[in-house]
């Protein structure tokens, strides 16, 4: 039977999930923090519940103003999406450039602030509070920032590439749809920031109240609605949690807004709110853990990459390498004590490496062009 395009689409995504649920639960490895309480009123709740006491965890927060003579959303994000590879740089959200930090807008020859949740999807432009929010705030290429404008975050069919600064980059907009589909490394990411932003944002003292919906609003539809939800479900299973995000998110809750964005601690409590357990009652007790001295810490880079990788870990012992695609096959395996693994035979796509080493394990994303 062959199936028209949009039909075709659809059973695709379906059967992927359903391939691939299973081995990204593996990867959602909540490391095990009591994170001295944050959560545990949360214990016990389900769908709206749920929703509320989290907004109530995480309201509140210490705001900072855009821009500033003292510590601004500027300053923060030099820290935050700070190039580990390169102090003085930050990574660039949509492009995945690095740029010189120092280079604020800089006639727009720099880099600028994106608010991956469009700050008209309710109209509160740079205000403190969700205006100055850098948990959905990241660097951004000034010319890409403007491609995305308000556009709700989906799929494209009639994907156009984008270029920035000559180089055509993975995100894609779509011709037919405002629409836009970053690149593969952030999606999830782009998906659990604005989990964050639909849970903490609920109407009070004069704040919007931000929701995720199904439609694509228009480039004028100034209501505080943004889509798309079950892209975004599905980006948020594709692309798993990494440490980067984890580091980001521990930074802004230790230095800045004393916040967290719970999404990043807790997965699995995207499913209890807006997907399949939403009659089921959340237990920090139920999360897939690990105890804190069975996780490892490591870095990749580059990422994404070609040909090559680099993999830092804490120690020089001998380690195992397993790398699988999207739907849990492992494509690579090697033992070894070297650093650098060659992976030019594989495909273009995204990609999962999973090391052990000394008994602790971890799982990280890897995108290949």
């Amino acid at each position: 039977m062959f199936l028209k395009s949009p039909q075709k689409r659809v059973l695709q995504v379906r059967l992927q999930r359903a391939i691939i649920l299973p081995f990204l639960m593996l990867c959602y490895i909540v490391m095990g923090q009591s994170f001295n309480g944050y959560y545990n009123s949360a214990d016990g709740l389900q769908a709206n519940a749920l929703k509320l006491e989290l907004h109530n965890i995480i309201k509140n927060h210490t705001e900072f103003s855009y821009t500033a003579s003292g510590t601004d959303v500027w300053d923060i994000l030099k820290e935050t999406d700070k190039d580990p590879n390169n102090a003085n740089n930050v990574i660039l959200i949509y492009s995945g450039r690095s740029v010189n930090a120092a280079q604020e807008y800089n006639s727009a020859n720099g880099w600028n602030r994106e608010h991956v949740w469009a700050k008209s999807r309710g109209n509160f432009g740079t205000a403190r509070g969700a205006g100055t929010d850098v948990h959905h705030l990241r660097p951004a290429d000034i010319g890409v920032n403007s491609t995305r404008n308000n556009r709700s975050f989906d799929d494209c069919t009639a994907c156009v590439t984008i270029v920035a600064q000559g180089v055509t980059i993975a995100s894609k907009y779509d011709s037919s749809v405002f629409t836009f589909e970053p690149r593969d490394a952030v999606k999830g990411d782009v998906a659990r920031m604005l989990f964050y932003m639909a849970v903490r944002y609920e109407g009070e003292n004069g704040e919007p109240d931000l929701e995720l919906t199904e439609n694509i609003p228009v480039n004028t539809d100034k209501s505080p609605l943004h889509g798309k939800l079950s892209t975004l479900l599905a980006w948020h299973l594709a692309d798993p949690v990494d440490d980067w995000e984890r580091n980001r998110n521990t930074i802004i809750f230790n230095n800045y807004q004393h916040n967290r964005n719970p999404f990043i601690d807790f997965p699995e409590m995207v499913d209890y709110i807006w997907g399949t357990k939403t009659n089921n009652i959340w237990l920090q007790s139920s999360t897939l853990a690990v105890a804190d001295n069975n996780h490892l810490f490591f870095t990749i880079y580059p990422n994404p990459t070609s040909y090559k990788i680099v993999i830092k870990t804490p120690t020089n012992a001998s380690k195992h390498i397993g790398i699988y695609d999207v739907i849990g096959k492992q494509v690579y395996q090697k033992t070894t004590t070297d650093t650098q693994i060659n992976i030019g035979n594989l495909k273009a796509g995204l990609y999962f490496v999973r090391v052990q080493q000394e008994g602790k394990t971890a799982t990280q994303k890897l995108v290949v062009e």
